[in-house]
């Protein structure tokens, strides 16, 4: 047998073997996850495309809307200067001598009146010293009374001698010795004249001092502050009471260097007080300094304010000076929108459709507001929202 028929009888006896062709990378069969997915977009496409597209809705229409046109106009131009409201005559009230306080006779928000006495200090030393000039003064008219009454007497002597010295009855010696003491009774008396005028001077500041002991009102007014209580000490110059007239206030602000173009001595200006509400008041320039301050270089003028009994020292202020025209767009104080902070009007387009515009807001008057930014000739302007929220909405104006 040979090699080919043994091979063949083998291959007859053994169990037969099926084999198979690897279908390769391209033809492997898909796993379970991912026909899942498979299925799951194709689902979702076929859904899509079923679904119709949803329609726009009209915005909403709100009628009885009052518009306006915003114009630029021609407005005047002012020149703002803040500062403090003060009174005209105002003082701190201090002690010129030392001493400890005895009584405080007002409290602040009292109503004074010139002359009284406000503060007592404590005047013993001051009331001793009076007594010595006084004793002093006495003292010197007793001492005048006994020189004029040795001058009368040498003067008496020298006529006597005079008559006889003419007579050739006295030697010229003895002459000369009347005339002498004349002479000197004469200066005894005029040093006893000027003791008591010196005296005098001395009673006068005496007085002088124990008047310091009171501290009296130097004008009608109102006690503004009370600095001191019974039992402290007084000290020259340190502040015990402040005082002012609540009469008469004067505006002072401070006006940069570079704007002092605009303010004029005798001029009329509108001042607006913030605590007195909107309306402005008239005060008139009564006073500029004459040097500006070298570290914010700007100058204090004062304004003069009417009278006015809600007017009180340390309110704000705001002086209005004017410096010719300006152009500038202006909208009614009811066309405003606030939004915390900031300010906005609804502009309307060409498609009647309201949108919110932020502006930038002016100089406020009574009636509108100077826009400095965000708005601009020619457009629409819803002049009063009443509050309603109109932005997307369609306007049906009146």
């Amino acid at each position: 047998m040979n090699h080919r028929n043994h091979f063949n009888a083998r291959m007859s006896k053994s169990p037969a073997v099926i084999l198979r062709e690897d279908p390769g990378p391209s033809r492997r069969t898909p796993s379970v996850a991912t026909t899942i997915l498979l299925i799951s977009l194709a689902l979702f496409f076929t859904a899509c495309s079923n679904q119709k597209p949803a329609a726009i809705s009209a915005p909403e229409t709100v009628s009885g809307i009052t518009l306006f046109t915003a114009q630029r106009t021609i407005v005047p131009d002012y020149m703002d200067a803040t500062g403090t409201v003060r009174a005209a005559d105002s003082a701190q009230l201090a002690s010129q001598m030392m001493g400890t306080i005895t009584h405080v006779n007002v409290h602040e928000g009292d109503h004074i009146r010139r002359g009284e006495v406000l503060i007592s200090i404590d005047a013993a030393q001051p009331r001793a010293a009076f007594q010595n000039a006084t004793a002093g003064v006495q003292a010197s008219d007793q001492g005048i009374a006994a020189a004029d009454a040795e001058y009368s007497l040498a003067e008496a002597t020298m006529r006597r001698y005079q008559m006889l010295y003419d007579k050739k009855s006295v030697s010229p010696q003895e002459f000369d010795e009347v005339k002498t003491k004349l002479a000197a009774a004469k200066a005894h008396r005029d040093a006893a004249h000027a003791g008591r005028a010196q005296a005098e001077a001395s009673l006068s500041e005496a007085n002088t001092v124990v008047g310091f002991s009171s501290i009296r009102a130097p004008f009608n007014g109102v006690v503004t502050a009370k600095l001191a209580d019974v039992g402290a000490m007084a000290a020259p110059g340190v502040p015990l009471l402040t005082v002012e007239d609540p009469s008469h206030f004067r505006l002072e602000v401070q006006v940069d260097e570079s704007q002092m173009g605009a303010v004029h001595l005798g001029a009329a200006i509108p001042v607006v007080i913030d605590a007195l509400g909107d309306p402005a008041i008239s005060g008139k320039v009564i006073q500029i300094a004459a040097a500006a301050d070298p570290s914010s270089r700007s100058f204090t003028v004062k304004i003069e304010l009417p009278p006015n009994p809600q007017i009180r020292s340390g309110l704000f202020g705001r002086a209005q000076f004017p410096r010719g025209q300006r152009p500038s767009i202006l909208v009614p104080q009811a066309a405003l929108v606030h939004r915390g902070q900031l300010d906005a009007v609804y502009v309307v387009d060409k498609d009647q459709i309201a949108g919110l515009r932020y502006i930038t807001l002016g100089k406020p008057s009574t009636k509108d507001v100077d826009v400095l930014s965000g708005l601009d000739s020619g457009e629409r302007v819803v002049a009063d929202a009443g509050g309603r929220d109109l932005s997307g909405k369609r306007i049906g104006a009146q």
